[in-house]
Order: structure tokens, then C-alpha cells, then sequence
């Protein structure tokens, strides 16, 4: 959809001021932004040429004839426009280019991939109007719709129709654009293709703001392969607001196709892809797991296979076809689509495997290592081991630094250090495949992997593609000898499973394989291992462990009535009689002992919650904002809410539920975690999600535990579990002030890879300054109280 298809009343932007300042945001938990902080202290003001911040000046831009801009200088960058509106108003900005931007000091998401879709709903007042754009800038303009609500459909999600085999009724999804003061709550959507209609009631929409909403349409008309149109006609209490075409793609039994689904992390609609079995599908056969490189959609993954005739090959989406480097969300997203496949194509549980290109190949290093019984052999194709070589996962402070809060933060990225975690490969089959001139991901990294599997593992497998590129064709992901490798190995049964050798950075990233699950850590995401032997005959289990406070032992193999001797780090731990053939024992250290206790509480951390503070951001987040304390709070908790909700759409193609303080309650909204965005005193849903909690942040002060802050420049970020919940946590966003507040605008925490703790306290100086104003970074123990 072009700009003028949205609306054709446009302001392009063709001259203003740039300026290039050093600034810091990469994967990193702490950033500096000096612009960003002049523009909260008040003293930015309006740039002339020639003004300085520090040792940088503003100078001209000019756009070139097709008003495209050159400026393409990184975060460092950012650009100055005006707009001279004639009243308060609404508009849409398209910007393409830039990671973010300042409207009159609202903060919006950016499109820094150009996809060119990212359009975001601005509130312009009568008057001069000052726009800062960060980061590079190829062009932008702001439009004026006729229509107050709109449909834009260039960024859409749809499944395939296949005749035969699709269901009759289906989802898709398109973006809804509300440019007014008023929340839809109440809108319909009406499909029609070939003649079927079907009624759809959309999710919420927020004032000012768009959200991506799903809709089923009927494909049971469709009996041939093509592109068929399917009407679209919004209506909110029988009026009609806009109107769209939309084609869906239809292919026959054997092609390749997509399918949809309703995600947990969010309750969006997102998609994997299939390139089915030749000869159709059969229970029992293999599942081939192949995750995508960056810029690539999961259609076009598949497509580069030939389908194979023993077995289903499915793409995951990584939630965009850059989205968050299979780690986080797209680690996530993985999981959710392995289990959906498994469900769908009923493979035999023995013949999983996996396999990607690029980033992933980096995500089949990742998810290779973090899920290692989940597979049974895996290939990583011209990939990258660990996001630490494409710049640090904290960009605070190198590993070596004495900085302890630096150190905290970095800790946090170490379930992203594939080399840290290489024993996890002895169980799985690995081939790796890489061309000998790729100059996108250097075959050094290939040749890093062997160099580190090589002395202990038997079952490598290596190849140099000679004179191979980055792409060479698509031999670079169908690779005959990958799959000859992938037909002669299968995840064991776990009662056959005698030797653990397991590495995880965090129970809530990694905790379990085979039968054996680190539950507990005792120095949280410092690394955890153990290693055990199981002798079925003689009754015993044996071993050692390195940061374990918490073990379970799942019992497969030992028959009811067996007398258990378990041994660990050179000591007896316990005798236990099974009660049944999938029985589990919990045993935990204590003074350098080991006991039998029972299963802990789930107010307990554990693998079902462990923090960190991006925890609350998954199982159908719901965003919670604050209405009380100045009207700048008020705004500024608002308008945090809509940039976190772009910033999601545009990186993970999600959406999630914004409501105010005054709307929540846990009966309302059970099962779901919560995003809540102001203090104690601005957000009067803390009392009902934060009464219990250590943590307390209000007007002019930060307390943890007995310690206490003063000032109404500190901003924090904190989970914690909701109470009488089995799983859920709350994520709280908040800050003692408004200067606090402002200064966690960055949502660093969407990026995937970045490190945080479960608590982390900072005041806005670090724009400036950088991580000397960190205050505070720790975790709670696994009672969740204060004190790591």
C-alpha cells in the first residue's frame, strides 16, 4: 500500500537539521541518548544550524528530487523537521529508515528495515510542531486520511487455502488505523470471498493508535490454485467506515503453504509454513524443524526445499523475518510452532529435527543447545554461534570489566553464548554446513564450532561448500547430506537415557533433559551444570552439579517398588523406593548437602516462573497504564503504552490489550500477565498486583527491600509473580517522577538478546552519562525475596 493509498492530502518532508551525536542503544539494557535527554530536561529548545550538542552540530538536510534523504548515520543521527499545522489534529507518519521518533517530545517507533508499512497515528497541535527523527532517514511524510478509521492491508497475515484440506473457515489479519480520541471497542469486520460471508467482531483498537486484528473468512468456495479476492467492509455499530480487497493465496494438496494461529505469548494471529510430504501426510513419519535467516518470511524458507518423502518440513516465523534473532519472543514462537507441529503432523517423537539458514543457523546453534532433547540431530547452515560477536549483549561494559552492576547486566545474556553450552551437542547428531567465501558470516565461525566440538565429539559431521557465498543456491539449506544425516539418528527414549551432561544459564530459558531438570539455581544465570549417570540394573544415579540449589529426577526406567541410591558431588544424597514407573523426586542443596524435599510451591521460582523482567511480556500480556499524578505522568503513562505497541508490532507482528488502571482486575483478565506502567501513586493497580511485593516506587522516592532512593529523576524496571497465580507475572515500567519516567522510554527490552535482571533502577543521568547512573541491578532469591 503506498502513501497515497492511505491518504492523498500529504506534507513529504524535503529539508530540515541533522546532526550526528554518540549515542548507545544496540542490544543493550542501558543506553545513552544525548538528544533525547536534552529534549526531557528542557533544554534542547529549537535547533539552528551551527547549535551544538556537545562537540557535534546541527547542519542542513535536503532531500533529493524523489525526496528521498541520505542521512543514514545510525542511532547517533538524528534529523529535525517542523510542521506549521492549522489546528489540533490527527495525522498518520510514514517515516522509513529511522528506529524512532519525537512528536512535539511523543515518542513513536521508527521502521529501521524500510519495510515502508509502519505507519503511526500522531497528535499534531495548531502551530509549529517539532519532529526528531533518530537514527537513518530515507524519507517520510506525514498524511491526512479522509477517513477516521482505516484499513490498511500491505502488512497483512494470511493462512493458504488448500482445497481439501484447509478448514472451511480460516484467519487472516490486517491493520486498523483509528486516528480518533475514541477507543473502538465495538467493531465488526465483514469477509466475503467467492460468495462467503462471514462476520467478524475485531479486538479493541486504542485512541490515536493501530492495532493488527484478526478475522475469519470462508475459503470453501476456492477449488483451484491462484489468488482470490476476498472483500473486506469495516463497520462500528452498523456504519461503515472503510472498505478493502485483500488477495489470499490458494495451492493445491502438495505445495508449499502457510497456516495460522492464535499465539499465547499475545493473542495475535501469526503463521508457520509447510512443505507437506510428498505422497501426503502419514502418522509416524519425521518432522524437520527449519528456522529462517534475517529478512527472509518462513513461506519463502520452505520453498527453498524440495519436499522430502519421509517426513514434514515446518517454518516458524521468529514472529517477523528479522524479529528477534530466534532468542526471546522468537525462541518463544519457535516452541509454539514445534508444538502446534507435533499436534498437527503427528511425527514420531523420535524423528524431530532441525535445521536453519544464517540467523538460522544461529538460531539452530541456539535452539540446539538450549532444547538438546528436543532433537535428534541438528544442522546449522552458514550461521553465527552467539549474538556476542555482533556486538555485546549488554553494550555496557566488556566481560572483563570491574563495573559489579555492568557485570549483573551481562550475566543476564549468557543463555545467548552458544560456545558456553557446546557439552549440550553430545547427544545430538550435528552437520555443519557453510560456504568457503561467504563474506555475510565469515566460515570462521563454522570453523570456531568444530574446533570446539571436535575433541569430544564422535557424531560431527563438516563441509566448506567450495567457493560458496552466503546464498549459493538452494543447496545451501537442501543439502542431500544434512538430511542422510538427519535419517540415521533419533532422540532416545528417556528410560534408555543413562548419561546427562546439561548446561543452562536459567531455569526459565532451559531447564530440562531427558530426566533430569535444574530447578533452581543458586547464583541466578550463572551457569548451571550437571552431570549424572543412571544404572538401571544396580538402582543407581550418580554425578555432580555446579550451581544447582534444586534438582528433579524423573524416575523413567526404574520400576515400582526399586530402592534408589542417589550420589552427587561425592556425597550420598538419599534412598528412595519409586512408586511407579514415571515417578520424580525433588532433592535440595542445603549446607553443602543434599535432601529429599517435597515438590516446591509455585510461589517458588522455578521453570515455570523465574523472572527476569522480561517475563511479563508473554502468556496474553495485557498492558496496564496509570491515569493519576500530573497531567504530564498522565501522558507520558499513555504514550508509553502506544509506543511499546508499535515497537511490538513492528519487531514481533504482535498485538496485546491496552487498558487504564481504572478497567483492571484479576477477575477480569485471569491467566494473563500484566505490563503495568506508572508508580504507587500514578497507577492504582498496583495495590492490587504489587501489595505483596518488596519493591516501591513512588513520588520522589525508590525503596528495595530496606534500602531507599530519593529523587524524581529515577526510573525502574521490575517483575514480579502475581499472587495467587500459578505462572503469571506482572512487568512493571515506572519511574519516581516524570524524569523517571521519561527515562525508561527506550524499550531496549524488546530487542532480542538484550539483558535484564529482575530489578534494575536508574536514574536519567545515564542518557547522558551512561552506566555510572545505574543504580541498582539484582535479582530476587527463589523465595523472590530481595537480596541478590
Amino acid at each position: 500500500m503506498s502513501i497515497t493509498a492511505i491518504a492523498q492530502d500529504v506534507h513529504h518532508f524535503t529539508s530540515g537539521l541533522t546532526i550526528r551525536v554518540t549515542a548507545n542503544y544496540n542490544r543493550a539494557a542501558i543506553y545513552q541518548d544525548p538528544v533525547a535527554y536534552a529534549m526531557y530536561k528542557g533544554t534542547l529548545g529549537t535547533p539552528k544550524e551551527g547549535d551544538a550538542i556537545g562537540s557535534a552540530k546541527w547542519t542542513k538536510i535536503t532531500a533529493d528530487t524523489a525526496k528521498r534523504f541520505r542521512a543514514r548515520g545510525g542511532e547517533g543521527t538524528y534529523t529535525y523537521f517542523t510542521y506549521d499545522s492549522p489546528k489540533d489534529q490527527a495525522a498518520v507518519l510514514n517515516i522509513q529508515g529511522n528506529s524512532a521518533v519525537f512528536i512535539n517530545g511523543a515518542l513513536h517507533m521508527g521502521d529501521p528495515y524500510r519495510f515502508g508499512w509502519m505507519n503511526a497515528v500522531v497528535k499534531l497541535k495548531k502551530g509549529k510542531n517539532d519532529i526528531f527523527v533518530r537514527g537513518g532517514l530515507l524519507q517520510g511524510a506525514l498524511m491526512f486520511p479522509d477517513k477516521a478509521v482505516i484499513l490498511d492491508t500491505k502488512d497483512m497475515t494470511a493462512p493458504f487455502i488448500v482445497p481439501g484440506k484447509s478448514a472451511d473457515k480460516q484467519k487472516a489479519a490486517v491493520l486498523v488505523i483509528n486516528t480518533t480520541a475514541t477507543q473502538l471497542a465495538n467493531l465488526k469486520l465483514q469477509s466475503n470471498l467467492g460468495g462467503k460471508e462471514v462476520s467478524s467482531t475485531l479486538q479493541t483498537v486504542p485512541a490515536y493508535s493501530t492495532r493488527k486484528v484478526y478475522f475469519e473468512f470462508d475459503g470453501s468456495t476456492v477449488k483451484a490454485k491462484g489468488f482470490n479476492e476476498c472483500a473486506l467492509i469495516l463497520t462500528n455499530g452498523g456504519k461503515v467506515l472503510d472498505k478493502a480487497t485483500i488477495k489470499i493465496e490458494s495451492a493445491l494438496k502438495d505445495d508449499k503453504y502457510s497456516q495460522t494461529f492464535i499465539s499465547n505469548i499475545d493473542g495475535s494471529l501469526q503463521y508457520y509454513s509447510v512443505a507437506p510430504q510428498v505422497g501426503g501426510q502419514k502418522d509416524g513419519e519425521a518432522l524437520f524443524f527449519s528456522v529462517h535467516g534475517a529478512g527472509v518470511e518462513a513461506i519463502n524458507q520452505v520453498r527453498a526445499y524440495k519436499s522430502k518423502d519421509w517426513g514434514n518440513l515446518v517454518s516458524p516465523t521468529n514472529r517477523r523475518p528479522r524479529g528477534f534473532n530466534w532468542e526471546d519472543w522468537g525462541r518463544l514462537d519457535a516452541l509454539e510452532v514445534l508444538d502446534i507441529a507435533k499436534k498437527e503432523y503427528k511425527p514420531d517423537p523420535q524423528k524431530v529435527y532441525l535445521t536453519g539458514h544464517s540467523m538460522g543457523g544461529h538460531g539452530t546453534w541456539f535452539l540446539g543447545a538450549t532444547y538438546p532433547d528436543k532433537w535428534a540431530a541438528i544442522a546449522p547452515c552458514a550461521g553465527y554461534p552467539t549474538l556476542k560477536t555482533y556486538g555485546s549483549a549488554d553494550g555496557v561494559v566488556p566481560d572483563t570489566s570491574s563495573f559489579d552492576l555492568g557485570k549483573v547486566l551481562l550475566r543476564t545474556s549468557n543463555q545467548s553464548d552458544v560456545p558456553k553450552l557446546i557439552n549440550n551437542y553430545k547427544q545430538l547428531g550435528v552437520y555443519i554446513l557453510h560456504g568457503d567465501a561467504d563474506e555475510t558470516v565469515s566460515v570462521n565461525f563454522a570453523r570456531q564450532m568444530k574446533q570446539l566440538l571436535a575433541p569430544f565429539h564422535s557424531d560431527m559431521n563438516y563441509y566448506e561448500y567450495p567457493g560458496g557465498s552466503h546464498w549459493y543456491s538452494d543447496e545451501s539449506v537442501d543439502w542431500k547430506p544434512i538430511f542422510d544425516l538427519f535419517k540415521w539418528h533419533k532422540i532416545p527414549v528417556v528410560a534408555d537415557v543413562l548419561n546427562i551432561d546439561f548446561t543452562t544459564a536459567s531455569p526459565g530459558i532451559s531447564a530440562k533433559d531427558h530426566w533430569a531438570t535444574i530447578y533452581q539455581q543458586q547464583v541466578p544465570f550463572q551457569y548451571s551444570k550437571v552431570k549424572l549417570n543412571k544404572n538401571k540394573q544396580s538402582g543407581t544415579i550418580s554425578g555432580s552439579t555446579e550451581n544447582v540449589e534444586l534438582l528433579k529426577l524423573t524416575l523413567d526406567g526404574f520400576a515400582a517398588g526399586k530402592e534408589i541410591k542417589v550420589t552427587l558431588d561425592g556425597a550420598m544424597a538419599l534412598n528412595y523406593t519409586t512408586k511407579g514407573d514415571k515417578d520424580s523426586i525433588f532433592i535440595k542443596k542445603e549446607n553443602n548437602s543434599w535432601k529429599l524435599i517435597a515438590q516446591p510451591a509455585f510461589t517458588e521460582k522455578g521453570p515455570h516462573r523465574n523472572g527476569t523482567f522480561k517475563d511479563g511480556f508473554n502468556k496474553r500480556m495485557l498492558y496496564v497504564y496509570g491515569t493519576g499524578g500530573t497531567e504530564q505522568e498522565k501522558q507520558w503513562a499513555e504514550n508509553k503504552a502506544r509506543y511499546d505497541a508499535e515497537s511490538w508490532y513492528y519487531r514481533g507482528n504482535g498485538a496485546f490489550d491496552i487498558i487504564s488502571d481504572k478497567e483492571y482486575s484479576k477477575a477480569k483478565y485471569p491467566g494473563r500477565n500484566v505490563v503495568l506502567i506508572g508508580n504507587a501513586t500514578t497507577n492504582s493497580a498496583w495495590k492490587t498486583l504489587l501489595f505483596d511485593c518488596p519493591i516501591n516506587i513512588t513520588k520522589g522516592s525508590a525503596k528495595i527491600g530496606g534500602k531507599q532512593w530519593t529523587g524524581t529523576d529515577i526510573g525502574a524496571y521490575f517483575v514480579w509473580p502475581i499472587a495467587g497465580t500459578a505462572d503469571n507475572s506482572v512487568s512493571v515500567i515506572s519511574g519516581t517522577g516524570i524524569d523517571g519516567m521519561n527515562a525508561t522510554n527506550a524499550n531496549q527490552y524488546f530487542t532480542g538478546g538484550s539483558g535484564f535482571a529482575d530489578i534494575m533502577l536508574f536514574k536519567l543521568d545515564m542518557l547522558k552519562d551512561g552506566a555510572g547512573h545505574l543504580l541498582h541491578a539484582g535479582f530476587y532469591d527463589n523465595q523472590w525475596k530481595v537480596g541478590l
